[in-house]
């Protein structure tokens, strides 16, 4: 499903990564920060697709909503997982968004 956005400008955050073969409780985490995420301040909507390499989109009103999630208590210990546990690699942008168009 493709996250339904208001007019630009917002900003994106762009998550790529690389998972380890460590599987147990990814998902759940996952799904609990795709929660927790959309009840922040300036959340407007979330994008993700995983094959080899998994990409997330969030999309955000500005930039000190981005600050505040990712300062974010829960948010923060998944952070630490990921960069221990969960990721060979990943790459974090921050993107804004200033034309969108489609059908």
């Amino acid at each position: 499903m493709l996250a339904e956005t208001p007019e630009p400008p917002y900003y994106a955050v762009i998550f790529s990564s690389r998972r380890t073969d460590v599987v147990a409780g990814y998902d759940e985490t996952a799904e609990r920060m795709m929660r927790l995420a959309s009840q922040q301040p300036g959340f407007l909507g979330v994008e993700s697709a995983r094959e080899a390499v998994g990409i997330t989109v969030s999309y955000w009103a500005d930039l000190d909503s981005i600050r505040r999630w990712k300062a974010q208590a829960e948010h923060r210990e998944a952070q630490r997982m990921g960069r221990e546990v969960r990721y060979s690699h990943y790459r974090v942008r921050v993107a804004r968004v200033e034309r969108e168009y489609g059908p």
